[in-house]
């Protein structure tokens, strides 16, 4: 509902969903630029992990799929839109966590900085996924 008492429009839920998407990806760019300061500035390049061309561009992929949800969450239709950020978030909120949280603590290598924003991250996925999830069926005759 808004402010009015209103259900959020189809527009309006593609616009929430493509700007938390945005909001994610600053998250993840933000994590790892400290992260880089950190081991860069901070003398840990011995214990950094080492990116092959196949690492790299995994990791790629792994990051070019919220650059596209960003534009998908705008133009894909209610249904393909709904489930692809369902998906798509979920996603997202399980690596967020093996990648920040199990993986790190496990080895020893966790800091407050990335435990800090994994957390902003798995709020943000999981509100993606509580938002797509609670959309509701457009009503086909209002919207002709």
């Amino acid at each position: 509902m808004n402010t009015d008492g209103k259900a959020i429009s189809m527009v309006d839920r593609k616009a929430a969903l493509s700007t938390l998407w945005v909001f994610v990806m600053f998250n993840f760019l933000y994590a790892d630029v400290l992260a880089l300061f950190d081991v860069v500035y901070n003398g840990k390049l011995e214990s950094a992990i080492q990116f092959t061309p196949v690492t790299l561009l995994g990791v790629s992929v792994l990051l070019e799929i919220p650059m596209a949800m960003v534009i998908l969450s705008r133009i894909l239709k209610y249904r393909a839109n709904r489930w692809t950020n369902i998906i798509a978030g979920t996603a997202y909120t399980l690596v967020t966590l093996i990648t920040q949280f199990i993986l790190p603590i496990s080895n020893g290598t966790t800091t407050t900085y990335y435990l800090f924003f994994g957390a902003i991250e798995i709020l943000s996925t999981s509100l993606i996924v509580w938002h797509a999830w609670k959309w509701p069926k457009p009503d086909v005759s209002a919207s002709n």
